[in-house]
């Protein structure tokens, strides 16, 4: 069985009634926890941005303090699993401003926890990608925004 395109998927919509409409989205939601997750966003989150992302960094601070007291090897495992979580958020949301809000905050995070990213060549190489996607980012705002933004990037660059 092959997929249908967006397109014929967007057209057989706009036949179908709310209650199908709404069967269909539970049906899907039930299957995959990032279905659920994404239209627990759209229906409850997406209108109030700045909230999610106080959220979002909420659920950061708490996924950093299992960090503590860890070797090199758990702190690489866990510092993973909170890009995962957090690149899972901005997709959801899928605004430029929230992608680099929580990408600054992440780094931030980082040099908060004081890891050493010298010692070895993947947790230096992680914390290169995330500022390299700050950066491509960054490009796409208006100059205001880019300016908002300075003071918080001349702290994770040192």
């Amino acid at each position: 069985m092959t997929a249908a395109s967006l397109a014929d998927i967007r057209k057989e919509l706009q036949h179908t009634n709310a209650d199908t409409l709404q069967a269909l989205c539970l049906r899907l939601a039930r299957y995959k926890k990032e279905n659920k997750e994404l239209l627990a966003y759209l229906l409850f989150e997406a209108h109030d941005e700045a909230g999610y992302i106080q959220q979002v960094k909420t659920e950061i601070d708490a996924l950093f303090t299992e960090i503590a007291g860890h070797n090199l090897y758990l702190t690489k495992k866990i510092l993973r699993k909170v890009l995962r979580y957090t690149n899972r958020q901005i997709k959801y949301s899928g605004l430029p401003k929230t992608e680099l809000e929580l990408r600054i905050y992440f780094c931030e995070k980082i040099m908060a926890e004081r890891i050493p990213l010298s010692t070895g060549t993947v947790l230096f190489n992680l914390y290169q990608q995330q500022l390299k996607k700050i950066d491509s980012v960054l490009h796409k705002l208006p100059e205001d925004f880019q300016e908002d933004y300075s003071q918080s990037l001349t702290l994770i660059r040192k």
